[in-house]
């Protein structure tokens, strides 16, 4: 019975979020648009920088649209966990959400799952175009190894957004964690170069990102296939950060809400 409300929940959320996306159309194309724009910036950068860079032994552009195209899939997808407590208090309906027989983490999650959907179709499309149009090359990544680092990654960006979430509920500054995203972490994570050219402790820091060894794993499964075995250090990394990051999250996201029903704060925004 569990199972069959909850996959009541996911059909509806998703018919909703699906209708709403059909009517939002224009959106879409200039998502795809800025894409575009980015990676032919992207394209003429490395075009102007020369093929003698080969960072990680990567060629510049294949190492800069896998590193950004996976760090803006887990950027959008922490976003959509903040987005959907924003919309709720704006809307006036975050109280009555929180008020549920269903538990409120099990609400967030369920509302920001389409998100998500939409991330990953944007991902591929950004991976497929950027590095078959612009680089003339597909490449054949090892599938069991990057199914596992997403999954793995997928885990870290839910919690993280579910900490903006709790963040959000609490203070109303859920999106600090964004902005110190935006502004910090992707320099700190090797998206556009490697982790290695920092300085010590600043590289020091960037191994206690968990993105920073989701993106080193991610590139070696999609670009040099390599394997679960090959991978076994950033994996085991990625899955302890998983492992952690999850219950803490469930935990602190469950307490806001229970701390903003006791003060009756549930509805500020």
């Amino acid at each position: 019975m569990m199972a069959s409300s909850l996959l009541d929940k996911t059909v509806a959320i998703l018919r909703r979020d699906l209708l709403t996306s059909i009517r939002y159309r224009s959106a879409f194309i200039l998502v795809v648009a800025g894409a575009m724009l980015e990676l032919a910036a992207f394209y003429y950068l490395a075009k102007a920088i020369g093929p003698s860079f080969r960072p990680e032994g990567f060629d510049y552009f294949s190492f800069l649209v896998v590193g950004t195209g996976f760090y803006t899939f887990l950027v959008m997808g922490i976003h959509s966990f903040l987005q959907t407590v924003q919309e709720a208090q704006q809307n006036g309906t975050f109280e009555v959400l929180m008020t549920t027989a269903t538990p409120a983490p099990v609400v967030l999650f369920l509302s920001a799952m389409s998100a998500f959907s939409r991330n990953i179709a944007q991902m591929i499309l950004y991976l497929g175009v950027g590095l078959l149009w612009f680089n003339r090359t597909l490449p054949k990544p090892n599938l069991v190894a990057s199914i596992l680092v997403f999954s793995l990654s997928l885990m870290i960006a839910a919690a993280v957004g579910m900490l903006a979430a709790a963040l959000q509920v609490t203070t109303q500054k859920g999106s600090a964690v964004l902005w110190a995203l935006g502004s910090g972490a992707w320099l700190l994570t090797g998206t556009l170069f490697p982790v290695a050219n920092l300085p010590p402790p600043l590289r020091l820091v960037a191994r206690l990102i968990p993105i920073t060894p989701a993106l080193d794993a991610m590139r070696l499964a999609v670009l040099q296939r390599a394997s679960v075995l090959a991978l076994r250090q950033q994996i085991a990394t990625v899955a302890a950060f998983s492992l952690v990051l999850l219950p803490l999250s469930l935990l602190v996201f469950s307490s806001s809400v229970r701390w903003a029903r006791q003060e009756g704060t549930l509805s500020n925004y």
